[in-house]
């Protein structure tokens, strides 16, 4: 059900063509998904968004932040409230 939900949310900031200032809930998808779906939006995204992404997955501690290396991107900030994972990331 999580993951439906999240695909949803997914689909739905990428469909838009912009996802500026989007909060995206990737809450109970699994390694890989959340770092290929914010992948995909941040390949969408122009100079200067952000884009905030809210996950469940441990393993995203080490993939998202691997990701912006890649990209070139900032990740301005990263937090953890509960079991929630939080990260901001400027497309630059």
């Amino acid at each position: 059900m999580a993951e439906s939900k999240a695909k949803k949310t997914v689909a739905k900031a990428a469909a838009k063509g912009t996802v500026k200032n989007a909060a995206i809930n990737m809450r109970g998808l699994k390694c890989p998904l959340p770092t290929l779906k914010t992948r995909k939006l941040l390949s969408k995204m122009a100079m200067g968004e952000v884009l905030v992404i809210e996950c469940t997955d441990p393993l995203t501690t080490i993939d998202i932040p691997n990701l912006i290396r890649e990209t070139g991107d900032k990740l301005e900030r990263s937090g953890k409230k509960g079991r929630v994972l939080t990260f901001t990331i400027r497309k630059v």
